[in-house]
C-alpha cells in the first residue's frame, strides 16, 4: 500500500502562492570554508583571527551533528547563538509531501523559499533502500530544458538552477527523515548512528541536467564529500548527465566522482530523438570525452544507463551496435525498463527481450546489470519525477494505474 503525507500545514496551503516574497536571510548550509569565514567576518560576528576556529565549529554540527537550528549548538556561547541566527538561517527547506511506496522507497516534495523577485519552488528527491545500501537521487534544477522524448521530467519546463545550498538541503533533509544523523546524547565525535548509515550513496539523477549547474552542483558534491562533514566517499557519489561534452571532463578533474551518461540509443539518429542535446554535442564527440574522462579504469567505470523502449532501441542489431560504440571504454551498462507515465507513447521493452539484451551484452565483457523498478507507484522512479507544482490530474493518475494493469509497465 503506497502512504501519502501531506506535510504542509493547512493554514498556509491556500496562501503559500499568493504571499508576498519575504526577505530571506542568507543561508550558511552550501558556503565552502572560506566563504563561511568571510561571512562571519562581514556580518561583524567574529574578528578574522577567530573565523577559522569558529567555521570549524559550524561545520561540525551542520555536517556531522546535522543540527537546523543555532540553539541546538550548545558549545557555543548563548549570545553569539543569538547573534548567529539573527544574521544566517540553516533551516530545513519546506517538506510539503512525502509518499512512501510499497517497495520502501521514499519520494519527498521540497519547497524552497523565493530567490530574489522570484516565487516558490519545489522538487522531488527520491530514496531507495537495498540491502546493504541506500541511494539517495537528487535534484539539480527545477525542471528540465533537455526535453528528452521518454521522460516525464522533460516535460515541464526549466524554472531555475538549484543553489548548492538547495543542492545540499535535499541531503540533510533526508537523513532528517530517516534517522541518519547521531542522536543528540551521543558522543560529540559520533559521525554516523548505532546501527550504520542509511544513506550510503547519492546520484545526481533527479530533476535537471547537473552539468548545466555545474558551479552549484561542484560545490555541494565537494561539502557531501568532505572528510570532516557529511564524509561521503566520491566513488559512492554519481553524477549523470544526458552529454554535455564541454563539462565532462571538469567533472573528473574538478569534482572527482563517478561519471554516468543517459545514452539510450547508439546512432545519431535515434538519439537525436531520444536526447535532444546529442544534436549539440553527437555521439562522437560524446565517447570522445568519455574516453578522455580523468581517472578512468576499470576500478572507476563509467556508467551507460540505457532505457528499454518496446520496438525502439531493444534489438539484438541495438546491443551489437552498444558493444560496438563503447569498446575500449572500461564500462558497465545499466539497462532501465521503462517507467510509464501519463501522456507518454512508449512502452517497456518485453522482460524476455531485456533479458536476451542483457545476456549479449553481458557475454560480450560487460556487466549488464537490469535496474529492478522502484516507487513506480508514486512516480518515483527513474525518468518520472515532476514537480508537485505541475501535480497530476485524478485521470491521469487513473490512467497510469490502468497502463500498470495492463501490464505496460512490467
Amino acid at each position: 500500500m503506497t502512504l501519502t503525507l501531506d506535510l504542509t500545514a493547512p493554514e498556509r496551503r491556500d496562501t503559500l502562492r499568493t504571499r508576498p516574497a519575504l526577505a530571506e536571510k542568507p543561508s550558511l548550509v552550501g558556503l565552502t570554508r572560506a566563504e563561511m569565514a568571510e561571512a562571519l567576518v562581514a556580518a561583524g560576528i567574529v574578528p578574522e583571527r577567530q573565523a577559522r576556529m569558529r567555521v570549524q565549529q559550524l561545520w561540525h554540527w551542520l555536517y556531522v551533528r546535522g543540527v537546523s537550528d543555532f540553539a541546538d549548538m550548545f558549545n557555543i556561547s548563548k549570545e553569539l547563538r543569538a547573534t548567529l541566527a539573527r544574521h544566517f538561517t540553516i533551516a530545513r527547506p519546506e517538506i510539503v509531501e512525502e509518499q512512501i511506496s510499497n517497495d520502501g522507497t521514499r519520494k519527498w516534495l521540497f519547497r524552497f523559499p523565493p530567490r530574489g523577485a522570484g516565487r516558490p519552488v519545489e522538487i522531488e528527491t527520491v530514496y531507495i533502500p537495498e540491502e546493504g545500501r541506500g541511494t539517495l537521487c537528487i535534484s539539480s534544477q527545477v525542471g528540465c530544458t533537455l526535453t528528452c522524448s521518454f521522460c516525464h521530467t522533460g516535460t515541464q519546463k526549466l524554472v531555475r538552477n538549484l543553489t548548492a545550498e538547495e543542492i545540499l538541503a535535499q541531503l540533510l533533509t533526508a537523513r532528517d527523515r530517516l534517522g541518519d544523523f547521531p542522536d543528540r546524547d551521543t558522543p560529540d565525535g559520533a559521525i554516523v548512528p548505532a546501527e550504520g548509515r542509511k544513506i550510503s550513496n547519492i546520484v545526481m539523477m533527479g530533476m535537471g541536467e547537473p552539468l548545466y549547474n555545474f558551479e552549484a552542483v561542484k560545490k555541494a558534491l565537494l561539502i557531501a564529500s568532505d572528510g570532516d562533514g557529511l564524509s561521503l566517499s566520491k566513488r559512492r557519489i554519481t553524477l549523470s548527465t544526458s552529454g554535455v561534452v564541454p563539462e565532462i571532463a571538469r567533472t573528473g578533474a574538478e569534482i572527482g566522482v563517478m561519471l554516468a551518461i543517459s545514452l539510450h540509443a547508439t546512432n545519431d539518429d535515434l538519439r537525436d530523438l531520444l536526447v535532444p542535446i546529442n544534436k549539440k554535442y553527437p555521439l562522437k564527440e560524446l565517447m570522445a570525452a568519455c574516453r578522455a574522462y580523468p581517472g578512468l579504469s576499470n576500478a572507476r567505470r563509467i556508467t551507460f544507463e540505457y532505457v528499454m523502449l518496446k520496438d525502439v532501441n531493444d534489438s539484438l542489431d541495438d546491443a551489437r551496435a552498444l558493444v560496438y560504440l563503447l569498446k575500449g571504454i572500461p564500462a558497465k551498462i545499466n539497462l532501465i525498463p521503462f517507467n510509464p507515465w501519463p501522456g507518454t507513447n512508449y512502452q517497456c521493452s518485453d522482460w524476455e527481450t531485456i533479458e536476451r539484451f542483457a545476456d549479449f551484452i553481458n557475454n560480450a565483457g560487460y556487466a549488464s546489470p537490469i535496474r529492478t523498478p522502484r516507487g513506480r507507484d508514486i512516480l518515483a522512479a527513474c525518468g518520472q519525477l515532476k514537480s508537485e507544482s505541475e501535480r497530476m490530474k485524478k485521470t491521469e493518475r487513473l490512467a497510469l494505474e490502468a497502463m500498470m494493469i495492463a501490464g505496460h509497465g512490467d
